[in-house]
């Protein structure tokens, strides 16, 4: 599974990939998880607001920040 986050590195950008680590610490999920910061990468993905996180491809959360319950139930969804 890869998990992205999208956004320039701002606080909360940088609080989504802690909420996505523990998200995949709290399921046992060993994820390739990458902080894309260059919007030439990320808007092309479908990405319009930071910070998002991109499961396996797909956005599953834009413009805010999701809880780690939020992050669980997506990366189960997805398959993990």
């Amino acid at each position: 599974m890869k998990i992205q986050i999208a956004g320039p590195g701002c606080a909360k950008c940088q609080a989504t990939e802690k909420n996505v680590r523990d998200a995949c610490a709290e399921l046992g999920i060993d994820a390739e998880i990458e902080h894309l910061t260059d919007p030439r990468v990320f808007a092309p993905m479908g990405v319009m607001m930071t910070p998002a996180a991109i499961i396996d491809g797909k956005v599953v959360v834009s413009g805010r920040v999701p809880t780690v319950e939020m992050l669980k139930q997506e990366i189960a969804r997805h398959g993990g």
